[in-house]
């Protein structure tokens, strides 16, 4: 016992040094996990004047539940779960920043957790403070990070990106048994923000009912809410739903149009690039990105000459290894993101090559084809063994992977989507979608 005692208590009272200077995160009050008055006090100065992190109406109504939520486990040690349901650009990540900055100025043990490490890379680069990065980072962890964690160690985790959590963790995926079930047991409130249609992973297993289910297993109180007012995409439900109907994810009958957002189809890649890199002049907030259907040439990776996508006369290569935050890194705008890179993350303009993995037939069904992604690609890692035993199953699994992964891309820019297209044939079809969106929208 005394052991285990003293093991919390330096896990607790941690502190991170830089040069000749400590900084302490969390102390132990009264047996519980408390942040620091100095961190405390410097999250809340990352905010003041923070134009990116600004909440609209709709998501100060979910920001206000939580607190109310967050206070009740914080005093009756009851565990509770809020699931935000939301589309692209609603807000997720800039309230559960939000969430992060006020609670633990309530005195709150609170983390932000991600599946994918490129938003906690950003983010904490853009919370700039007194600390050192090496502080700022302890309170962004992976999903994986909980698989012996103690139960309600924490008072609050904020899951964002909630649909690609994992069952098992780690490099080799052996550790632990369910990020969910291993998330809530973490803490006594949970916050999961989900976006069912962003699944992009033959492993992600986060969805609403799986929440459900392990809230349940622990006896915990669960509310759902939901986020619906776009403020990406120019506030542009109209694209949202014409995306969703072209891509044929759901099928939406009327169009409200969306002349304020900046929609194009691009002949060439080159224009492609050269359109994005204009945009990029004005704030460094417009980058490439890709499907994934070119192989990560791990030879040489810092290397920008290394080209990875050769179309033709167009060279580029995929974002290079030396960086976890190529999305706002100087320069990046030459280098191309893949899904994995730029999933949670948002930009002012967002160019889009669309590979060989999605076309459509005569009919204008939409055909995908899993097995012309890149063979480095590990969302699909699995789908050849699974279809030798079923086809079936696996082609379903490539055509969800493929289709969500091609929304996100496409729903990343707040002013604009340029995109060029390899197969012409899915090309001509989306201007056919475009054109009928136009007519039905005015």
């Amino acid at each position: 016992m005394q052991g285990e005692a003293r093991s919390l208590r330096n896990f607790i009272t941690k502190t991170i040094k830089y040069g000749d200077k400590k900084e302490t995160l969390y102390k132990i009050d009264g047996g519980r996990l408390r942040p620091s008055k100095s961190l405390q006090d410097c999250l809340l100065k990352m905010l003041e004047g923070n134009q990116e992190f600004l909440m609209i109406d709709e998501q100060k109504l979910v920001y206000e539940k939580a607190l109310e939520l967050g206070r009740k486990s914080y005093r009756d040690l009851q565990k509770r779960v809020l699931i935000v349901n939301g589309g692209p650009g609603t807000g997720k990540s800039v309230l559960a920043i939000n969430l992060l900055v006020k609670m633990t100025a309530k005195d709150a043990a609170c983390i932000y957790v991600t599946k994918n490490s490129a938003p906690r890379s950003v983010y904490q680069k853009k919370l700039k403070s007194k600390f050192k990065q090496a502080v700022i980072a302890e309170l962004f962890k992976g999903s994986g990070s909980f698989c012996n964690v103690k139960s309600n160690i924490y008072d609050v985790i904020l899951c964002d990106e909630a649909h690609r959590l994992n069952a098992k963790s780690g490099m080799f995926k052996n550790l632990g048994e369910n990020q969910v079930k291993e998330i809530i047991n973490a803490s006594k409130f949970s916050v999961f923000f989900i976006d069912e249609h962003q699944k992009i992973h033959i492993d992600d297993i986060g969805t609403v009912s799986e929440i459900e289910k392990w809230a349940k297993f622990y006896g915990a109180e669960v509310t759902r809410m939901e986020l619906v007012s776009q403020f990406r995409c120019n506030g542009s439900d109209g694209f949202l739903a014409w995306l969703d109907n072209a891509l044929q994810i759901r099928k939406t009958a009327n169009f409200d149009g969306f002349e304020n957002y900046d929609f194009k189809i691009i002949d060439s890649p080159n224009e492609l690039a050269r359109m994005i890199k204009e945009k990029n002049k004005i704030n460094n907030k417009a980058r490439l990105v890709a499907g994934y259907c070119w192989d990560w040439v791990n030879d040489e990776k810092n290397n920008p000459d290394i080209y990875d996508i050769n179309l033709a006369d167009f060279h580029a290569s995929w974002n290079l290894g030396n960086t976890s935050t190529w999305a706002i890194d100087e320069n990046s705008v030459n280098q191309i993101g893949c899904i994995h890179t730029c999933q949670g993350l948002e930009f002012d303009y967002v160019g889009v090559i669309i590979g060989d993995d999605i076309t459509v037939d005569p009919n204008e069904n939409i055909i995908t084809n899993w097995r012309n992604r890149a063979s480095t690609d590990q969302s699909i890692k699995g789908l050849k063994s699974l279809a030798k035993i079923d086809p079936k199953r696996a082609n379903e699994i490539g055509d969800q992977i493929i289709k969500n992964t091609y929304r996100t891309l496409m729903t990343r820019g707040q002013k604009g989507c340029y995109i060029y297209c390899t197969n012409k044939n899915f090309a001509d079809y989306l201007r056919k979608c475009l054109n009928r969106g136009k007519i039905n929208g005015q």
